[in-house]
């Protein structure tokens, strides 16, 4: 068993990992287990420092999803104002939401359902405020129209499109401003898909809500519900992504998971058939993280290699082809991926070298390519080894953003 620091793996081959020494990194020594970083997680003292970081925004410029006070389309990376105060990001379709270093929320794009958070369904060109509160965290999300935050208090917000009580406040209506899902203070990581949402407490349980077509909440049934639901009983589990009508979690066991959906093989099982409940996919122990396209998953394992199945239409899974895939094929043979963000029809990733890149359908230059061409294995994106944040969000189809150290 293994895990990760900032700048490297902890395993029994190399017990002791130093960070980088700009800051951003730290050190730790002896032999960690997944549960033991799932422990640090839930406390907070895992992830990386936040610090002040320059915020980049590339793709179709549509409602003003670029945050660049215009509509205008950019294949390449492009700077939103000028600060380099920004620590959080989460990017749906046309439209994003960022946090700041001083616990501020932003949002930008796009804002039909007031997926923006700031009360109202006007659209907005260039980052605004979302209320006054300075309590915000790293932990966001995006949907299809709808946004999630975790504070640092463990208390889990939504506001934007009600449709299918994704939001899961016992309802299906629209939001315009965040809203407090329920009382409780123990929320640690979420995932947010298409039309529904999954997210693990503290407590290692695992809460779905929203769309249960196919059976996706993983509740064994096919009944939709807007208020989060208990999948099963377990208190392993560590991190979970969803897409359309598909998600996929990670055990601190390092076991991988997946349900709803699989028409295009992207439960990962080897099968077409979908599944109400949790499917071991395999039976490794080294899976780490995983991220949702619309279609399509990406995950990397401990040992930093980069995996992907499902949906391969525009070249989303990396692999040099377009064939669909039903189970886990490795993307290439590097052992340095580190951070995933996933769109409908793209993916992209982070080295642990800091480099960024992409690859899928780049009809809106959402590929940062300068271009709109499709790629059907990862292109870096620029000469850039600073990228620290991308953003993530399993529906948007036309942009991209990311943030790199000032």
């Amino acid at each position: 068993m293994s895990g990760k620091w900032p700048g490297g793996f902890i395993k029994k081959t190399a017990p002791t990992v130093v960070g980088p020494t700009d800051g951003e990194g730290g050190s730790a020594s002896g032999i960690w287990t997944l549960d033991q970083v799932a422990d640090y997680e839930s406390q907070g003292l895992w992830p990386m420092p936040v610090l002040p970081r320059e915020l980049y925004m590339w793709g179709s410029g549509t409602s003003g999803g670029l945050g660049q006070g215009n509509t205008t389309n950019y294949s390449s990376p492009v700077q939103v104002g000028a600060l380099i105060a920004w620590s959080g990001l989460s990017v749906g379709d046309a439209f994003g939401i960022a946090s700041k270093t001083d616990g501020t929320l932003w949002a930008w794009g796009v804002n039909s359902y007031g997926g923006l958070g700031v009360g109202d369904t006007l659209d907005y060109s260039s980052p605004v405020q979302v209320g006054a509160l300075t309590t915000w965290s790293v932990k966001l999300a995006t949907g299809n129209g709808t946004s999630f935050a975790i504070k640092p208090d463990g208390t889990l917000w939504s506001w934007g499109k009600g449709s299918a009580g994704s939001m899961g406040h016992g309802n299906t209506t629209n939001i315009s401003s965040p809203q407090q899902v329920g009382a409780l203070t123990d929320w640690s990581t979420l995932g947010a898909g298409s039309y529904h949402t999954a997210a693990i407490k503290t407590d290692g349980t695992l809460w779905t809500w929203g769309m249960n077509a196919f059976g996706s909440l993983g509740l064994g049934n096919t009944t939709y519900t807007s208020s989060p639901q208990q999948v099963g009983a377990l208190t392993n589990w560590r991190t979970v992504a969803a897409g359309y009508v598909n998600t996929v979690a990670v055990k601190t066991d390092g076991t991988l998971w997946s349900w709803g959906n699989a028409n295009v093989g992207q439960l990962g099982s080897g099968s077409t058939s979908p599944r109400s409940s949790p499917v071991q996919v395999g039976a490794l122990t080294t899976w780490l993280d995983v991220a949702c396209g619309y279609y399509h998953v990406v995950a990397t394992k401990t040992d930093g290699t980069l995996w992907s199945w499902g949906y391969n239409l525009n070249g989303q899974l990396g692999l040099g082809n377009t064939t669909n895939r039903s189970s886990p094929v490795q993307v290439g043979a590097l052992t340095t991926w580190d951070k995933l963000g996933m769109g409908k029809y793209f993916s992209s990733a982070i080295k642990t070298d800091g480099t960024l890149w992409a690859w899928g359908s780049g009809g809106n230059g959402q590929l940062g390519q300068s271009n709109t061409t499709t790629y059907s294995s990862p292109v870096q994106v620029g000469a850039l080894t600073t990228w620290s944040v991308i953003g993530n969000g399993s529906h948007h189809e036309r942009t991209s953003g990311g943030i790199t150290k000032g």
